[in-house]
């Protein structure tokens, strides 16, 4: 079989004519085959298109692609960037269960391709195929090349006199010259390539997230080469990883790193979608995020940089957006699953025009149908075992729980994630909602999930601004959250605790600002909840008020202490240790500059450095710890002869709580751990005990006498941590007899230790 070649987007011609052979349906996407016995190497194409008429492999070739030219690499370094493009197009004849497949011989890794899908053009019943819109590959390994969204990548006419109609009027210009393209890698690690990798396996009650942004994150590190800061190879280099293992985290979230595209309105108002919840190619490491090239090299670089964390017994998560495509809604562009079936991959309304969008991004894939489950399913799989992560945190992943329409706990996704070998053994971290109706569904999610606890973010930040009637809802989200995570087997682990989060205020604006200050983003501030929570602790903005800004940085500690001293996996947001600030920006998910990015100068000064300090001294105390990192729900009830129990909860007046209490108003609120007998054993199958705590929780602007519980309790106290210092190693070392009464500062948070 020949292909016919075509002029390129620079005005190049094709090159010559190749044979392609029948090859097979699996797997899918572009599989490089190296010669074997019989000396013939090339590469596999297949692709699921259900209901395509017809489907060609499209190869571009600058000069540094094809046989001969390239090596190892498919790059000829003397090619300059504008050298022309040829595209050559090959038919792709053989069709088995819906999969279009043909192998090409002299193909090898650099090569540049895409797909054209023929089909019906019918908008009408949901049917938009377009031969003229060069379509990425959704199993691509890696992408060259960026979205750029002229006219020419829509499958309709967007400029349309009619725009209540001009999604249904076909496009047939070419969008080749304005898409990225699929690049052919070596995709079978070689025996051994992870041989010297030793992931490092944190258990979930021992685990310390931190959420970061590979670019911001590296971007203005000054340890960190020029050249490396913002990419993969920087968050390798050792003055990121430093920072991270000197802080004492576990695990980095990293905010989405599949290859995405930036929206058409962020184009127009010169922005680019910088948080990266856009995704197109569910295979491909983001290539803007590479240093060393975009024609497969950043593959390698993805690789080394997990190599280099596992190597400092940090975990890899990727944040990851399987719910919805940059394809948007009707009028978005056509650049992948819409171009080759558009029925198959996404969820279409009654009248099949339109989409079914239950995540405010224009549509939803139909995670119902097998080849959505494949792709995804595939995709998660080799992102373990090919690029070595630890896990995954899902994007409302309530719309991938969903079966026909209701979210269900037994939808064919979770089913399938329960099941298999590889994904089930991996941290599976959920965003128990979508945006759709009965989309909430924190606490909902099976055993081998754990959830981001909104209610914990929302219960801590009302007890430190004094919005919370009682302390009801607190002392929940303080020991575990076992009102909602305490069935079917779950932990206290499930529950992953967080005060701020990528989007939302940072943790010093949350003390900084009650209103959202979004006006960069060019949406007239209405983009960005409402719903802060935040106080600003007597000025709105910036100040040089002395008073307010003391205020604000016992805030911060306070914040800090309640998250890290609290029963279930603790997240940080990068930066947050060192009071980032976004300028009351709660939706900076288009600040690719300043704004986002980590201000490593702010270490430098008194106030950062000391909650860093802090930050520190707390995660060194809960790893040291592991009364504050149970493996299984309080009891609350007598755990040894003399009436001790593993968790009481007492008022300023040293006595344990009533029922009562708990619905009285209350600003402050005594906690105690106990250390005697926790449950579980250690590896050698011994029983574990620990230290005993006593945390006390203050909200309210005036300070107060609280009595220290007695025996049984305590004999004595030693201070450890005081939220009213700045400096912590003025603080520890102060013993209290048990019975005697303390002050406890205006809002201020004390942690004793047990004395024996």
């Amino acid at each position: 079989m020949s292909g016919s070649p075509l002029p390129g987007p620079h005005g190049g011609t094709g090159t010559a004519r190749r044979p392609v052979w029948p090859g097979v349906p699996n797997p899918l996407g572009a599989r490089y085959r190296p010669a074997g016995p019989e000396g013939v190497e090339g590469t596999n194409f297949a692709l699921w298109a259900g209901g395509a008429e017809a489907v060609e492999v499209c190869l571009f070739d600058d000069g540094t692609d094809g046989p001969g030219q390239t090596g190892g690499t498919g790059v000829r370094e003397e090619a300059g960037e504008d050298a022309p493009l040829v595209e050559t197009r090959l038919p792709l004849t053989e069709l088995t269960h819906e999969i279009w497949h043909g192998f090409v011989p002299g193909i090898r890794p650099g090569q540049r391709y895409g797909f054209r899908v023929h089909g019906r053009w019918d908008p009408w019943t949901g049917a938009r195929w377009n031969p003229a819109k060069l379509l990425l590959d959704p199993y691509a390994r890696a992408v060259d090349g960026d979205f750029t969204l002229p006219p020419e990548v829509y499958g309709h006419v967007r400029d349309w006199p009619q725009p209540q109609v001009a999604d249904t009027v076909r496009d047939d210009r070419d969008s080749a010259p304005y898409v990225p393209k699929g690049v052919v890698v070596h995709d079978d690690a070689p025996d051994g390539e992870w041989a010297d990798d030793r992931r490092p396996g944190t258990p979930w009650a021992d685990s310390v997230i931190y959420e970061l942004h590979v670019r911001g994150f590296t971007k203005r590190h000054p340890g960190i080469p020029e050249e490396l800061r913002g990419t993969y190879a920087g968050l390798a280099h050792p003055a990121a990883i430093g920072h991270l293992r000197r802080l004492g985290v576990t695990a980095v979230e990293l905010l989405p790193v599949h290859q995405f595209a930036h929206e058409e309105h962020l184009l127009q108002r010169g922005l680019r979608n910088y948080w990266g919840y856009n995704s197109i190619g569910y295979f491909a490491p983001h290539a803007g995020y590479a240093a060393g090239g975009t024609r497969g090299q950043q593959v390698e670089e993805f690789k080394e940089m997990v190599r280099a964390l596992h190597a400092a017994g940090i975990e890899v998560i990727l944040d990851v957006v399987y719910n919805h495509t940059a394809e948007a809604g009707e009028r978005g562009p056509t650049l992948s699953l819409r171009g080759i079936d558009n029925r198959g991959y996404y969820r279409l309304q009654p009248d099949a025009r339109r989409y079914t969008d239950y995540t405010g991004c224009g549509n939803t894939l139909h995670v119902v149908q097998p080849q959505v489950l494949r792709l995804i399913t595939d995709s998660l799989r080799y992102w373990v075992t090919e690029m070595g992560v630890d896990g995954f945190r899902f994007d409302l992943a309530a719309a991938l729980a969903r079966s026909m329409h209701d979210v269900d706990m037994l939808s064919p996704f979770l089913a399938v994630i329960a099941q298999d070998p590889v994904l089930r053994r991996v941290k599976l971290i959920a965003e128990p909602w979508d945006v759709g109706s009965g989309g909430y569904q924190v606490g909902a999610f099976p055993p081998l999930w754990t959830e981001w606890n909104d209610r914990y973010r929302d219960a801590v930040r009302d007890f430190w601004r004094g919005a919370t009637p009682d302390v009801r809802d607190l002392g929940y989200r303080l020991s575990g959250s076992s009102d909602l995570y305490a069935w079917g087997g779950r932990r206290p682990y499930a529950s992953v605790n967080f005060v701020t989060a990528h989007d939302g205020f940072t943790l010093r604006d949350l003390v900084t600002y009650e209103e959202k200050h979004n006006e960069d983003n060019g949406e007239g501030n209405q983009d960005g909840t409402n719903d802060n929570r935040s106080w600003n602790c007597g000025a709105e903005g910036e100040t040089d008020d002395a008073g307010i800004n003391a205020v604000r940085r016992r805030q911060l500690r306070n914040l800090l202490t309640t998250l890290l001293v609290s029963t279930g996996v603790p997240m940080l947001v990068a930066g947050d240790e060192m009071g980032r600030t976004q300028g009351g920006s709660n939706n900076a998910y288009c600040q690719d500059s300043e704004v986002s990015w980590l201000d490593w100068s702010l270490l430098e000064q008194p106030g950062p450095y000391a909650l860093h300090q802090l930050t520190r001294r707390l995660l060194a105390l809960r790893r040291a710890h592991p009364v504050l990192r149970r493996r299984a729900f309080f009891s609350g009830r007598p755990q040894t002869a003399d009436g001790l129990r593993d968790l009481a909860w007492f008022t300023a007046f040293g006595a344990e709580m009533t029922e009562r209490d708990w619905y009285a108003p209350a600003s402050t609120l005594g906690l105690f751990l106990s250390g005697r007998d926790i449950p579980g054993r250690d590896e050698q199958g011994r029983r574990i005990t620990d230290d005993s705590f006593l945390t006390v929780f203050h909200a309210a602007a005036h300070p107060i006498e609280f009595e220290l519980p007695g025996p049984p309790w305590a004999e004595a106290y030693e201070l450890m941590i005081d939220t009213s210092l700045e400096d912590q190693d003025a603080a520890p070392g102060t013993v209290y007899e048990g019975g005697t009464a303390v002050t406890v500062p205006e809002r201020t948070v004390l942690l004793f230790r047990v004395r024996s």
